[in-house]
C-alpha cells in the first residue's frame, strides 16, 4: 500500500531516512492484521515465504545491520545450518512477539541513526564471500538498505495477503479503522 511520507524538516535527512524506513515497515505490519498464527504461517504460492517468515526475517536482518554498524555481533549467527530459521517462526515465537521485537529493533534503528555524528560515518563490512575484501559502507548506506531491504519484502507482503484471502492493504486499513473503502 502507497502511503504518504511526510516532508522531512529542513535538513533533516536522517528523519526522513528513517521515515521511509518506518514507511515501509508499515506495509508489513499491515498485511498482517487479522490473521491468525496458520494463516501468518501460510505458504499460498509456489514461494516457501509466508507473512510470519517474513516478518522474523526483516527484524532479523534489520537487527543485524545496526549491530554491523555498532561493530556488535548480530543478535543470531546465521549459517547453513540455521539459516531457514529466519523465515519462519521455531519454538515459541508468535507474530505478537515478533512484531514486539521488531518494535525494540526499530527503536535501536531509530536511536541509533541519530546518534552518529554524521551519516558519512562508515563501518566495515563482515569478512563474508559475498561482500568486497575489506569493504566498508556509510550510515547513510545501511539506512537506504534497510529501505530496499523492507520495501522488497513488503511487496512480498502484500501478494502474500492478498494471496490468502484477497484482502488489499487499503481494504485491511480501512476495516482496522472502521471504515470503508471504495
Amino acid at each position: 500500500m502507497v502511503t504518504h511520507v511526510p516532508a522531512e524538516a529542513r535538513g533533516d535527512e536522517r528523519g526522513a531516512l528513517l521515515a521511509f524506513i518506518e514507511e515501509q515497515r508499515g506495509g508489513i505490519r499491515r498485511a498482517l492484521l487479522g490473521l491468525t498464527e496458520e494463516q501468518a504461517a501460510s505458504k499460498p504460492s509456489a514461494s516457501d515465504l509466508s507473512l510470519s517468515g517474513l516478518l522474523k526475517h526483516v527484524a532479523e536482518v534489520e537487527q543485524s545491520w545496526i549491530a554491523r554498524a555498532k561493530q556488535e555481533p548480530p543478535a543470531i549467527q546465521r549459517d547453513e545450518s540455521n539459516w531457514h530459521e529466519t523465515f519462519q517462526l521455531v519454538g515459541d515465537e508468535t507474530v505478537e512477539s515478533q512484531l514486539g521485537h521488531w518494535e525494540k529493533v526499530a527503536a535501536e534503528t531509530e536511536a541509533y541513526v541519530r546518534s552518529v555524528p554524521s551519516l558519512d560515518d562508515s563501518f566495515p563490512l563482515p569478512n563474508d564471500p559475498w561482500f568486497p575484501p575489506e569493504g566498508r559502507v556509510s550510515v547513510r548506506w545501511l539506512c537506504l538498505h534497510l529501505i530496499r531491504e523492507t520495501a522488497r519484502h513488503a511487496g512480498h507482503a502484500d501478494i502474500i495477503r492478498e494471496s490468502l484471502d484477497g484482502a488489499t492493504a487499503f481494504e485491511l486499513v480501512a476495516k482496522e479503522q472502521g471504515t470503508s473503502w471504495g
